[in-house]
């Protein structure tokens, strides 16, 4: 069973970025993405890539972002 650990600050989402760690994104308690990694981010925007070419961008303000870790 994996952990989910909110990423709130500009160092929760450098750290989910550099460990190439699994996300979950949710908007109005939905879930929009699930398994892709944080290519690049900035304060207000977070672009997440699932797979080659596929890039999502997500707005930090409107979205909710969750590491998936394994106990």
């Amino acid at each position: 069973m994996a952990l989910n650990i909110r990423l709130l600050t500009d160092p929760d989402f450098e750290e989910a970025m550099q460990r190439h760690a699994p996300l979950r994104v949710f908007k109005n308690d939905h879930m929009i993405g699930n398994g892709g990694i944080i290519v690049r981010y900035d304060a207000e925007t977070v672009v997440v890539q699932s797979g080659v070419g596929d890039l999502a961008y997500h707005s930090r303000r409107d979205c909710e972002f969750f590491e998936l870790r394994k106990r």
